[in-house]
Protein backbone atom coordinates (compact mmCIF):
# COMPACT_ATOMS: atom_id res chain seq x y z
CA UNK A 1 0.00 0.00 0.00
CA UNK A 2 1.57 3.70 -1.21
CA UNK A 3 2.69 5.45 1.78
CA UNK A 4 0.95 8.53 2.77
CA UNK A 5 2.46 9.85 5.85
CA UNK A 6 6.36 9.95 6.87
CA UNK A 7 7.14 11.38 10.35
CA UNK A 8 10.13 12.72 11.61
CA UNK A 9 11.83 12.00 15.34
CA UNK A 10 13.21 15.64 16.06
CA UNK A 11 16.25 14.94 18.50
CA UNK A 12 19.57 14.03 16.64
CA UNK A 13 17.46 13.09 13.76
CA UNK A 14 17.00 16.66 12.29
CA UNK A 15 19.09 18.64 14.87
CA UNK A 16 21.97 18.15 17.31
CA UNK A 17 20.72 17.38 20.80
CA UNK A 18 22.66 14.41 22.86
CA UNK A 19 26.04 15.93 22.56
CA UNK A 20 24.90 18.74 24.74
CA UNK A 21 23.63 16.50 27.53
CA UNK A 22 26.79 14.75 27.41
CA UNK A 23 28.46 18.31 27.54
CA UNK A 24 26.52 19.30 30.95
CA UNK A 25 26.95 15.97 32.74
CA UNK A 26 30.66 16.73 31.99
CA UNK A 27 30.68 19.49 33.43
CA UNK A 28 27.52 18.70 36.36
CA UNK A 29 30.26 16.31 37.18
CA UNK A 30 33.43 18.57 37.35
CA UNK A 31 31.36 20.27 39.81
CA UNK A 32 30.97 17.99 42.84
CA UNK A 33 34.39 15.60 41.76
CA UNK A 34 35.32 17.10 45.59
CA UNK A 35 32.41 14.35 47.22
CA UNK A 36 32.71 11.46 44.34
CA UNK A 37 34.97 10.57 41.39
CA UNK A 38 33.06 11.93 38.11
CA UNK A 39 32.42 8.29 36.55
CA UNK A 40 31.03 7.15 39.67
CA UNK A 41 29.15 11.01 39.57
CA UNK A 42 27.60 9.97 36.20
CA UNK A 43 26.44 6.51 37.08
CA UNK A 44 24.82 8.33 39.94
CA UNK A 45 22.95 11.54 37.91
CA UNK A 46 21.40 8.60 35.22
CA UNK A 47 20.27 6.29 37.83
CA UNK A 48 18.51 9.71 39.11
CA UNK A 49 17.15 10.68 35.65
CA UNK A 50 15.63 7.14 35.40
CA UNK A 51 13.64 6.48 38.75
CA UNK A 52 12.61 10.76 37.85
CA UNK A 53 10.96 9.84 34.15
CA UNK A 54 7.45 9.31 35.82
CA UNK A 55 7.38 11.96 36.82
CA UNK A 56 9.60 14.88 35.22
CA UNK A 57 9.36 12.90 31.89
CA UNK A 58 11.75 13.74 29.05
CA UNK A 59 13.88 17.04 28.58
CA UNK A 60 16.13 19.43 29.87
CA UNK A 61 13.93 20.89 32.99
CA UNK A 62 13.54 17.13 33.80
CA UNK A 63 17.32 16.71 33.45
CA UNK A 64 17.98 20.01 35.52
CA UNK A 65 16.11 18.71 38.59
CA UNK A 66 17.70 15.56 38.82
CA UNK A 67 21.34 17.32 38.45
CA UNK A 68 19.76 18.85 41.94
CA UNK A 69 18.50 16.02 43.29
CA UNK A 70 21.88 13.89 42.42
CA UNK A 71 23.99 16.61 43.96
CA UNK A 72 22.47 17.00 47.16
CA UNK A 73 22.46 13.51 47.80
CA UNK A 74 26.03 12.60 46.96
CA UNK A 75 27.17 15.62 49.27
CA UNK A 76 24.94 14.30 51.91
CA UNK A 77 23.33 17.92 51.26
CA UNK A 78 26.29 19.49 52.06
CA UNK A 79 26.94 21.00 48.89
CA UNK A 80 26.99 25.26 48.86
CA UNK A 81 23.96 27.41 47.45
CA UNK A 82 26.97 28.47 45.07
CA UNK A 83 27.00 24.84 44.04
CA UNK A 84 23.60 24.89 43.59
CA UNK A 85 23.10 27.95 40.95
CA UNK A 86 26.21 26.77 38.96
CA UNK A 87 23.91 23.37 38.17
CA UNK A 88 20.44 25.36 37.36
CA UNK A 89 23.41 28.14 34.93
CA UNK A 90 24.20 24.48 33.21
CA UNK A 91 20.59 23.55 32.63
CA UNK A 92 19.61 27.31 31.55
CA UNK A 93 22.45 26.68 28.87
CA UNK A 94 21.36 24.15 27.53
CA UNK A 95 18.11 25.66 27.00
CA UNK A 96 19.41 28.48 25.27
CA UNK A 97 21.36 26.68 23.08
CA UNK A 98 21.12 27.56 19.36
CA UNK A 99 19.42 24.85 17.25
CA UNK A 100 21.83 23.14 14.85
CA UNK A 101 20.10 21.19 11.82
CA UNK A 102 21.94 17.80 11.11
CA UNK A 103 23.47 17.87 7.08
CA UNK A 104 20.66 17.93 4.48
CA UNK A 105 17.58 17.89 6.96
CA UNK A 106 16.00 21.12 4.95
CA UNK A 107 16.81 20.17 1.62
CA UNK A 108 15.40 16.38 2.44
CA UNK A 109 12.17 18.17 3.93
CA UNK A 110 11.75 20.02 0.72
CA UNK A 111 12.22 17.37 -1.75
CA UNK A 112 9.15 15.32 0.02
CA UNK A 113 7.16 18.04 0.93
CA UNK A 114 4.46 18.28 -1.25
CA UNK A 115 4.55 14.33 -2.17
CA UNK A 116 3.38 13.19 1.23
CA UNK A 117 2.04 14.59 4.60
CA UNK A 118 5.07 14.95 6.60
CA UNK A 119 4.73 14.85 10.46
CA UNK A 120 6.83 15.93 13.29
CA UNK A 121 6.78 13.19 16.16
CA UNK A 122 8.92 13.49 18.92
CA UNK A 123 9.18 13.69 22.77
CA UNK A 124 10.39 15.83 25.56
CA UNK A 125 9.56 19.27 27.34
CA UNK A 126 6.78 20.94 25.41
CA UNK A 127 7.85 24.20 25.68
CA UNK A 128 11.26 23.44 24.71
CA UNK A 129 10.29 20.81 21.58
CA UNK A 130 8.15 24.06 20.15
CA UNK A 131 11.00 26.53 21.06
CA UNK A 132 13.22 24.66 19.30
CA UNK A 133 11.24 24.09 15.98
CA UNK A 134 10.55 27.66 15.82
CA UNK A 135 14.53 28.32 16.15
CA UNK A 136 15.18 25.55 13.47
CA UNK A 137 12.84 27.21 10.63
CA UNK A 138 11.48 23.87 9.57
CA UNK A 139 8.00 24.41 11.16
CA UNK A 140 6.84 25.24 7.79
CA UNK A 141 7.09 21.43 6.27
CA UNK A 142 4.88 20.06 8.65
CA UNK A 143 1.09 18.97 8.29
CA UNK A 144 0.95 17.76 12.10
CA UNK A 145 3.00 18.51 15.37
CA UNK A 146 2.65 15.63 17.88
CA UNK A 147 5.26 15.99 21.30
CA UNK A 148 4.24 13.28 22.92
CA UNK A 149 5.03 12.17 27.00
CA UNK A 150 6.78 9.05 25.64
CA UNK A 151 6.71 7.25 22.17
CA UNK A 152 5.19 3.53 22.79
CA UNK A 153 3.32 1.40 20.45
CA UNK A 154 0.24 3.02 21.94
CA UNK A 155 1.11 6.38 21.60
CA UNK A 156 1.89 5.79 17.75
CA UNK A 157 -1.28 3.75 17.37
CA UNK A 158 -3.04 7.03 18.94
CA UNK A 159 -1.05 9.53 16.25
CA UNK A 160 -1.74 7.17 13.41
CA UNK A 161 -5.57 6.57 14.34
CA UNK A 162 -5.54 10.77 14.47
CA UNK A 163 -3.93 11.40 11.02
CA UNK A 164 -6.94 8.46 9.28
CA UNK A 165 -4.25 6.38 7.43
CA UNK A 166 -3.51 2.60 8.47
CA UNK A 167 0.01 1.76 9.67
CA UNK A 168 1.11 0.42 6.22
CA UNK A 169 0.68 3.76 5.17
CA UNK A 170 3.06 5.36 7.39
CA UNK A 171 6.69 5.55 7.99
CA UNK A 172 8.72 6.79 10.84
CA UNK A 173 12.49 7.59 10.58
CA UNK A 174 14.51 8.74 13.96
CA UNK A 175 17.88 7.59 15.30
CA UNK A 176 16.04 5.43 18.78
CA UNK A 177 15.97 2.15 17.62
CA UNK A 178 13.94 1.63 20.56
CA UNK A 179 11.58 4.76 20.81
CA UNK A 180 11.23 5.27 16.98
CA UNK A 181 11.44 1.94 15.32
CA UNK A 182 10.10 -0.82 17.35
CA UNK A 183 7.13 0.87 18.43
CA UNK A 184 5.87 1.88 14.68
CA UNK A 185 7.36 -1.90 13.06
CA UNK A 186 5.01 -3.62 15.70
CA UNK A 187 1.94 -1.47 14.10
CA UNK A 188 2.14 -2.73 10.84
CA UNK A 189 4.33 0.36 9.70
CA UNK A 190 7.13 1.15 7.70
CA UNK A 191 10.18 2.50 9.63
CA UNK A 192 13.91 3.80 8.76
CA UNK A 193 17.00 4.15 11.19
CA UNK A 194 19.37 6.85 11.12
CA UNK A 195 21.79 6.54 13.78
CA UNK A 196 23.42 8.86 15.46
CA UNK A 197 27.36 8.72 16.82
CA UNK A 198 26.05 9.02 20.49
CA UNK A 199 22.75 7.56 21.78
CA UNK A 200 21.97 7.63 25.04
CA UNK A 201 21.60 4.60 27.14
CA UNK A 202 18.09 4.50 27.95
CA UNK A 203 17.65 4.40 24.28
CA UNK A 204 20.05 1.60 23.67
CA UNK A 205 18.71 -2.07 22.78
CA UNK A 206 20.31 -5.06 23.07
CA UNK A 207 18.91 -7.08 20.00
CA UNK A 208 19.38 -6.94 16.20
CA UNK A 209 16.05 -5.54 14.36
CA UNK A 210 15.14 -7.51 11.58
CA UNK A 211 11.69 -7.23 9.82
CA UNK A 212 10.67 -6.63 6.17
CA UNK A 213 9.71 -3.22 6.52
CA UNK A 214 12.76 -1.90 8.66
CA UNK A 215 15.76 -0.16 7.04
CA UNK A 216 19.02 1.48 8.46
CA UNK A 217 20.53 4.09 6.42
CA UNK A 218 23.53 6.46 6.98
CA UNK A 219 22.12 9.50 6.53
CA UNK A 220 18.70 11.73 6.03
CA UNK A 221 19.58 12.09 2.46
CA UNK A 222 19.87 8.36 1.72
CA UNK A 223 16.40 8.04 4.01
CA UNK A 224 14.39 10.53 1.19
CA UNK A 225 16.16 8.68 -1.89
CA UNK A 226 14.66 5.22 -0.36
CA UNK A 227 11.47 6.67 0.10
CA UNK A 228 11.18 7.72 -3.42
CA UNK A 229 11.99 3.63 -4.31
CA UNK A 230 9.11 2.47 -2.14
CA UNK A 231 6.21 3.48 -3.92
Amino acid sequence: MPLKVIAFDADDTLWVNEPFFREAEEKFASLLEDFMPQHAIMKELYRTEIENLGLYGYGVKGFMLSMIETAMRISDHKMPMALVEKVIQIGREMLEKPVELLPGVEEVLQSLNGDYRMVLATKGDLLDQERKLKKSGLEKYFHHIEIMSEKRTSDFEKLIRHLDVKPSEFLMMGNSLKSDILPVLELGGHAIHIPFHITWVHEQIEHEVEQEQFYTVTCIADAAALIKTMN
